[in-house]
């Protein structure tokens, strides 16, 4: 029985898994965000996951991005155990980061700013213009795949997904990175933001760039643009956005700007599916994509800070789900993937940690 549900059974030669990796001013809001120990902290997150990914360990950043309450460890070591099992060639995108990780990074640029606290009206600079540079991107790395996944690393992400999506006429409830959802004030930064433009439900629903330019953050048309090149490439193409509140957002985006969706699916896990606070599942109906359900049964774990992760405590994030949909592709197992998850937290617990 798959891990994965529904189980994947797709040929693939040449899969290839992409991080977008952005800042919001947003998610130093504090309360707002835990992807990082401090709201203050949280803008070294998307750096300190590449590091991670690329390398085991941080390099340059100060502090390996955890989440409390018991130090969770971020969601990178997660990815970083896929691509080390499935040997996915991989790249980071660069879609407005206000700390750069080392030079070392496999890295492309969409050439964006970071983002802006969405109450001071405005979110996202020239939207467009990262989704066009991004666009490129996707169409120069096409030839070398068959099954493009992407994910995020954007702290603060969620508030910005919610926004978006009640301006393109949603009734979202995000998820988040913290075991309580601080929902109420989601809800109060999103009406302030909303209110600021003189925004209403549903008023954008016929222009999502405007969305992401007011309520967004910049990695949303950085992995739309990514969706467009892959398909002006091989409009037949499956793609994975891997992530949950995020990418469901990233690709309402992409169906209200009539960009093609066919063959383009969603990859979370189950800790975003059974979040009580949000509506993941009402989304994919709503929306209209299908997902990818992950369970890597990490109550299994021997380490407390995965175990955490069946409580609640991080759900997704570094394109976690997706990397795990990426291992079962490619038939690894739930119970060799913890393994691998527990020897990158050893090796990180021997390292800077």
């Amino acid at each position: 029985m798959s891990w994965i549900t529904p189980e994947p059974n797709l040929d693939v030669e040449k899969p290839l898994y992409i991080c977008v990796l952005s800042n919001t001013k947003t998610s130093q809001i504090p309360g707002l965000s835990a992807a990082g120990k401090t709201a203050e902290l949280t803008v070294y997150t998307p750096a300190g996951d590449s590091e991670l990914m690329h390398t085991g360990n941080i390099i340059s950043v100060p502090v390996l991005p955890m989440t409390p309450p018991l130090d969770t460890p971020t969601p990178a070591v997660i990815t970083r155990s896929a691509l080390n099992l499935t040997k996915t060639p991989y790249v980071f995108v660069n879609s407005g980061l206000m700390i750069l990780p080392d030079a070392s990074i496999p890295m492309k640029s969409t050439s964006g700013k970071p983002g802006e606290d969405i109450r001071s009206g405005v979110a996202v600079h020239d939207p467009k213009v990262i989704f066009e540079n991004a666009k490129k991107i996707g169409y120069e790395l096409a030839p070398a795949t068959d099954h493009p996944v992407i994910g995020e690393s954007t702290p603060g992400g969620t508030t910005t997904a919610m926004g978006v999506l009640m301006s393109l006429g949603y009734d979202a409830k995000a998820s988040s990175s913290a075991d309580i959802n601080p929902m109420e004030l989601k809800k109060q930064v999103i009406c302030e933001a909303m209110a600021k433009n003189n925004l209403t439900f549903g008023c954008l629903s016929d222009d999502p760039w405007k969305a992401v330019s007011y309520l967004g953050d910049p990695m949303m048309p950085a992995a739309a643009g990514l969706v467009a090149g892959f398909k002006e490439y091989d409009p037949e193409m499956h793609i994975v956005l891997a992530g949950g509140t995020q990418m469901a957002a990233v690709f309402a985006v992409l169906k209200h700007a009539g960009v093609n969706t066919k063959n383009v699916c969603l990859a979370t896990t189950r800790y975003v599916m059974e979040d009580q606070s949000a509506n993941f599942d009402a989304l994919s109906k709503e929306i209209g994509f299908k997902s990818y359900i992950a369970d890597p049964g990490f109550g299994k774990s021997k380490l407390p800070g995965i175990q955490r992760y069946e409580a609640g405590t991080i759900k997704e994030g570094a394109g976690a789900g997706g990397a795990m949909y990426l291992s079962a592709l490619l038939g690894v197992s739930d119970q060799q993937f913890r393994e691998e998850v527990e020897n990158v937290c050893g090796i990180l617990k021997a390292g800077k940690v």
